[in-house]
């Protein structure tokens, strides 16, 4: 009987067992999937966006120009002498007229007084054959003296006139040499460097200039242009005056200078594929400075109600440009754009987007088509918090 008992109370036992256990994987399958129907949504992105907007935009081109004085002069003595004074530092401005250099005058007074000299000579024995001269004609007339006397002193007449119109030039050439005794400023501008010092002796057109004057104000800006847009430049410059901005490109400070187009080459060059142009510039705040190099802008029209966005909303990928749209729904969509043309931080849009969509500026990394984002202003804030 205990026998039969004990044997009951473990088949029991056993039963109790196995009805637990299986209690225990039934919870756990019916647990299953609450926890995979309960898990978390992936984060929204924090971005930054702008609305793509319809305004009038300059049609500019930016090339890369040089600075160059309007106008370049190389002084050198025009006689051999002694330098004797000069009259202004290096590096000073001097104005067209300006006395510079001053070279040793005394040789070339001497040669002027002695030109005047001949000159007075001459004049005098040209004075004498004319008073014998017209003796001859009057003794001729009478037939005292042969003709032959007569066209005799006629001949020397003619030889010493002769002689005086060579002494009147030896005389204005020794005034012209005494005047490039003092040499002037042909131009007004700035002296570079003096090549030489007061007691050097200088030749006439030595190698070796004096000093170098460069005018510079105004002054030019020289640059090449496409010549895929040389056409359009030839359009826009016959309805008028083209516009010309330069600004330095190591200038912390970004000063710009205003001018003008005035001069286009009269050829392309193959080689490169551009024209030259010249802009000129006032420059009477000496901005610009020559040999420096400067970042050029030429505006040739203002083009009226285009689609613009920030550059940085623009990305670039294996099939071409495109831009991330946040919709409505906080959501994004990858829709590619045709780009006319970079303005500055601004880029011309030519198709794909419309006025008052909203573009993704910052944040772009992250995105992929569909995903959910946060807009945040510039400064990091939610927009509108």
């Amino acid at each position: 009987m205990s026998r039969m008992r004990l044997a009951f109370g473990l088949v029991l036992g056993l039963v109790l067992t196995s009805a637990a256990a299986a209690g225990g994987c039934s919870e756990t399958a019916g647990q299953q999937p609450q926890q995979k129907g309960g898990a978390t949504a992936s984060p929204a992105v924090p971005v930054t966006a702008a609305a793509v907007i319809e305004k009038d935009m300059p049609l500019e081109v930016s090339v890369i120009g040089s600075v160059e004085a309007y106008s370049t002069v190389t002084v050198r003595a025009q006689i051999t002498g002694e330098l004797t004074t000069v009259k202004f530092e290096q590096g000073d401005d001097v104005q067209e007229g300006q006395e510079l250099f001053t070279l040793d005058r005394r040789p070339l007074e001497a040669a002027l007084l002695q030109a005047e000299a001949t000159l007075e000579r001459d004049s005098a024995n040209a004075a004498n054959a004319k008073a014998i001269l017209e003796r001859q004609e009057q003794l001729t007339q009478r037939g005292i003296v042969a003709r032959e006397t007569r066209d005799t002193a006629r001949t020397q007449v003619a030889a010493l006139e002769a002689t005086l119109a060579s002494d009147r030039a030896a005389v204005e050439n020794a005034k012209v040499q005494l005047q490039y005794a003092t040499i002037r400023a042909p131009i007004s501008g700035r002296t570079g460097a003096l090549m030489v010092t007061a007691g050097n002796l200088v030749r006439a057109n030595d190698q070796t200039p004096l000093v170098t004057i460069n005018q510079v104000t105004p002054v030019y800006v020289s640059f090449a242009f496409p010549e895929a847009m040389l056409a359009d430049l030839r359009r826009y410059m016959a309805r008028g005056t083209l516009h010309v901005e330069a600004k330095l490109a190591n200038d912390p400070a970004g000063a710009r200078a205003a001018g003008r187009i005035t001069f286009v080459d009269n050829a392309v060059d193959q080689t490169t594929g551009t024209i030259k142009l010249k802009g000129t510039f006032a420059n009477e705040d000496r901005t610009l400075w020559p040999g420096q190099f400067a970042n050029v802008n030429v505006r040739l029209t203002t083009e009226p109600n285009v689609i613009v966005v920030p550059s940085a909303a623009v990305q670039t990928g294996p099939d071409g440009s495109y831009v991330y749209i946040v919709k409505a729904d906080q959501t994004v969509e990858m829709r590619p754009v045709t780009v006319a043309r970079l303005a500055g931080n601004e880029t011309v849009i030519k198709q794909g987007l419309a006025k008052g969509d909203s573009v993704v500026t910052d944040g772009h990394l992250r995105l992929v088509p569909g995903s959910r984002v946060t807009v945040r202003d510039a400064a990091g804030e939610k927009a509108g918090s």
